[in-house]
């Protein structure tokens, strides 16, 4: 496997105020300034935390390509950075609603998208109420150095999904979540559990003070396919490099070289109620 980096920005920092735009393009000049080639922001970044209650707004979500598409597009493009932002999106056909990560190159062009599967319905994250889980499972992103798959917040506490996208050949998995600040060792364990099982990179960063009563806080996290933490930091912005070259060396160390019997597990998951 050939020597390959990519430098990523993990922005914790939400972006739904007035004066968003400005403060946004700022962050990722900073990102880029120190060298990032991809920023990552928290889960739905241009909202309020709208999942404190049940009350449904319609402004919390957008049709496909609506503001808060454009404005990360524009962000994107203007500063020359890729980024993995999100927004409350509406399915044109359904109507249904759906917490969505979108995926921009540096020029600013969406190139991925993917809609969060598991959603939470409990106290502060009453997200049942505001959009639908998704239905189609992560796949790797093409486009940057090293390809990465997306899991948003609770997604990555079933691990499947970063299984998969390790089976597939993915680099990396990013998690943009909204979490409370006291499960963050809970979520921890997860990161560091999934990155040595699935021999992948695990990135994560958290909206980051609480919101309506909800103690949301705790730090962004990089972790390496042996477990190891590369970044822990609870500064608006770190970055962090990560090499394909850890991977080669993962997939040859246990339990990386055990065989992933696809076939087995399909038939025994087919038997699984929906």
């Amino acid at each position: 496997m050939s020597s390959r980096t990519l430098t990523i920005a993990l922005i914790s920092e939400v972006f739904y105020e007035a004066d968003g735009r400005d403060r946004l393009h700022a962050r990722l000049t900073q990102a880029k300034e120190r060298g990032a080639e991809l920023a990552v922001l928290p889960e739905i970044p241009l909202n309020p935390w709208s999942p404190a209650t049940k009350t449904v707004r319609d402004d919390d979500a957008e049709d496909p390509e609506g503001p808060r598409h454009r404005m990360q597009s524009e962000a994107a493009r203007d500063i020359g950075i890729g980024l993995l932002g999100g927004a409350i999106v509406k399915d044109p056909k359904t109507g249904r609603r759906h917490n969505t990560a979108l995926v921009f190159n540096p020029a600013g062009d969406l190139i991925s998208t993917f809609r969060k599967i598991h959603v939470p319905d409990e106290p502060g994250f009453w997200e049942c109420d505001h959009y639908d889980p998704g239905e189609e499972v992560s796949r790797p992103i093409e486009g940057f150095p090293m390809t990465f798959g997306v899991q948003i917040c609770s997604d990555i506490n079933r691990p499947q999904g970063s299984h998969l996208l390790g089976a597939l050949g993915a680099h990396a998995v990013i998690c943009p979540r909204s979490t409370e600040l006291c499960t963050y060792h809970r979520w921890r364990t997860v990161f560091q559990a999934n990155a040595i099982t699935s021999s992948l990179f695990v990135l994560s960063v958290n909206r980051p003070n609480p919101e309506q009563g909800v103690l949301i806080g705790g730090p962004s996290i990089c972790v390496a396919p042996n477990g190891t933490i590369m970044l822990e930091t609870v500064e608006p912005v770190g970055v962090v490099t990560i090499d394909v070259s850890s991977l080669a060396q993962a997939k040859k160390d246990y339990p990386g070289y055990l065989p992933v019997p696809a076939d087995l597990y399909a038939r025994a998951w087919s038997e699984v109620p929906r």
